[in-house]
């Protein structure tokens, strides 16, 4: 009986492997495999890198088990700090940035001063009283508060700047009361704006000027800007935002902005 069933089952297996539909899809898997042969060497030869049939992207390092001071001197240079490079060549966590040491680092930034600055300026004009397309508006520096409100820094500076152009893509007569009535030629360049109220006009027509304060703050600064009156002094706008640190980080000072140094309380100041 044993024998019988033996037979049966050699006599079975024979038969399907000479059943045409195991020959056809037998053939279709070869070819199939030759075809992804002859892609994969001339992909190779092209450089292209199928992500399909890669294994998921893992640091370079934590394949190897190697640290980057392990590494050979000639490829120290070639592999970012902050991070590895996966197996596609692409950087796995991009560097930290900031422009001073401290606790406040950021990634890349996508946002400056001046998209905080857009959005003070259409609240100003959404609640805008009095102002139109004639009449003349001047921008100053925005003060800190807890100071005299004479003194500013360089976001102060910048952010007035920025009002600027939002102001003028609003079609408000922005004026440069900076600018005087001539172009002072220097060896370090030309230049119309001055700081020396000697050399501005004291005529310039302005109604309505924009001014604020900035008040510092856990995480950032407060910033209340306002529009009033020259004559009347009344709030014609107002409108009030939160700048974070990491973007007032990013503003970076100039060299020449560093020369005036302030030692036992007297400003000095190199001459040239």
């Amino acid at each position: 009986m044993k024998y019988i069933v033996l037979i049966v089952g050699c006599f079975l297996l024979a038969a399907c492997s000479s059943m045409p539909g195991m020959d056809y899809f037998s053939n279709q898997d070869a070819a199939q495999s030759d075809v992804n042969d002859e892609v994969g060497s001339s992909d190779a030869v092209r450089g292209i890198v199928d992500v399909q049939t890669q294994a998921p992207a893992q640091s370079a390092f934590a394949q190897s088990g190697m640290q980057q001071s392990q590494l050979p001197q000639q490829n120290k240079g070639q592999i970012p700090q902050a991070g590895g490079i996966d197996a596609f060549g692409s950087i796995e966590k991009p560097n930290m940035i900031g422009s001073t040491p401290g606790a406040f680092k950021s990634l890349p930034l996508t946002r400056h001063v001046g998209y905080y600055v857009r959005n003070m300026a259409q609240d100003l004009v959404g609640n805008m009283e009095y102002v139109t397309e004639r009449t003349p508006v001047a921008v100053t520096h925005f003060s800190l508060i807890d100071s005299d409100l004479r003194e500013t820094n360089l976001l102060g500076q910048q952010m007035a700047e920025s009002f600027v152009h939002e102001f003028h893509k609003f079609r408000m007569p922005v004026v440069e009361f900076k600018a005087t009535q001539f172009i002072r030629v220097t060896e370090t360049g030309d230049y119309v704006l001055s700081r020396d109220f000697l050399d501005l006009n004291n005529n310039t027509p302005i109604q309505y000027v924009l001014t604020g304060t900035m008040t510092k703050h856990q995480g950032g600064y407060i910033v209340n800007a306002r529009m009033l009156g020259m004559e009347s002094k009344v709030v014609v706008a107002s409108a009030q935002s939160f700048i974070p640190f990491y973007v007032v980080d990013a503003l970076i000072p100039s060299e020449s902005s560093r020369q005036n140094e302030v030692v036992d309380g007297v400003r000095i100041i190199r001459g040239e």
